[in-house]
């Protein structure tokens, strides 16, 4: 079966990309479940109940996040009643929402999904390995299709998670830093694992925002305000075979989209 994960959507230039992609994906692709990082899809800070319900009738079926899910107050009453939206499963338990969900994908295989978040340079959360073990643990043997998306900063971190993984999950990606890495691969337990899987979104710009404001900041240390970026939008996204017997990946792809000129 094929498990189709887009990188980090960022504000109206990312979800324009899904709209305008999702559907001819994975059509020619025959993707069986569609999962996204979409912490960012609301102006590149958080996201709102409208904007997870427009991705979820564009054809996602899963919606993970990281450090930007509680930007927008409105979405804590939702993430609580919405499974299908994630939040790092290592925050702490009383805060809404889960990390970890089953669901059926179109071939009706149960596939769980994880959302875990580093702590290296990040928010101070439980630990996401301590986590892992925990929910891996609590997670019926009989469900063998596992995804992990490891939202971190520094590389080390992701990958120590990745084979920290390694043949316990289907597959695991990093999200986060919204710059793609050329690590795409099998590990030898049989995890498919890339340690940046790239933003979805405007790449003329500094990790989706205007490029003067962010070149600003850096020269004065003087804080601005900070918008969403519009030009060269791409849409990343990796694309995994996977065998829904065993639970080991037998391929990993990158797929890539342009925006439209």
């Amino acid at each position: 079966m094929k498990l189709l994960f887009i990188g980090d959507i960022f504000a109206s230039a990312g979800r324009h990309l899904v709209a305008d992609h999702l559907d001819a994906i994975v059509a020619q692709h025959a993707i069986d479940l569609v999962i996204a990082n979409g912490e960012n899809s609301a102006g590149g800070f958080g996201i709102t109940p409208q904007i997870a319900d427009e991705l979820f009738k564009l054809g996602i079926d899963v919606i993970t996040t990281g450090n930007h899910v509680w930007d927008r107050r409105e979405i804590y009453p939702y993430i609580a009643n919405q499974p299908r939206l994630l939040r790092p499963a290592n925050y702490p338990a009383a805060c809404p929402g889960k990390g970890m969900v089953v669901c059926a994908a179109r071939n009706g295989v149960n596939c769980a999904v994880i959302n875990l978040q580093g702590r290296t340079y990040m928010a101070s959360t439980d630990c996401p390995f301590a986590r892992a073990e925990q929910l891996l643990a609590e997670l019926d043997g009989s469900i063998r299709v596992r995804f992990v998306d490891f939202h971190a900063e520094v590389t080390s971190e992701k990958m120590a998670m990745g084979w920290f993984l390694d043949g316990r999950v289907s597959a695991m990606v990093g999200t986060h830093t919204h710059v793609p890495t050329a690590d795409t691969r099998i590990l030898p337990g049989g995890t498919a694992y890339q340690t940046d899987c790239g933003m979805t979104g405007p790449y003329d710009s500094i990790i989706g925002v205007e490029r003067e404001a962010v070149l600003n900041r850096f020269q004065t240390a003087m804080p601005v305000r900070m918008e969403a970026a519009r030009d060269n939008p791409q849409l990343h996204s990796v694309l995994v075979d996977v065998d829904e017997l065993t639970g080991r990946a037998r391929t990993i792809e990158r797929v890539v989209r342009p925006g439209k000129a």
